[in-house]
């Protein structure tokens, strides 16, 4: 089990985080739940409800749509963002390809601590607009 520093100094490095301070991320911290999963386990399946985003602490999941391979995340990627600012049903499939460790934040849980820390919510949309500009150009 990892720490809340150990937690607060992984998610330092996660680029969605990149714009949330140390204080905030212990916030965040405080909220994920740790998960260890065996090789070619099913997190979860397209069309399943969309209730929470993964970050890997440790492994590798390949991500697919309709069969085909969208990507392979690995430490430090995250997965599933959208379902914290979504509740629309999964557009991929996320399986572990080898035994895998990773860290789920919930959306209701998020939902709550963003109405309580306004820095977070400025941070985690700050880094979306980069993600969705890197998209569109």
């Amino acid at each position: 089990m990892l720490t809340i520093i150990e937690k607060v100094l992984f998610l330092q490095d996660v680029d969605i985080f990149e714009h949330t301070s140390t204080e905030d991320l212990s916030h965040i911290a405080a909220i994920t739940e740790e998960l260890t999963f065996s090789a070619e386990h099913t997190i979860f399946k397209e069309g399943d409800p969309a209730d929470s985003m993964y970050l890997i602490t440790d492994g590798q999941i390949k991500i697919t749509r309709q069969g085909q391979t969208v990507m392979l995340a690995s430490t430090k990627d995250v997965f599933g963002t959208w379902a914290l600012f979504d509740d629309e049903p999964r557009l991929v499939t996320a399986e572990t390809v080898q035994e895998s460790h990773l860290l789920r934040i919930d959306r209701d849980d998020f939902y709550d601590l963003l109405s309580d820390h306004i820095n977070i919510t400025q941070g985690v949309l700050k880094m979306l607009s980069k993600r969705l500009r890197r998209l569109v150009s």
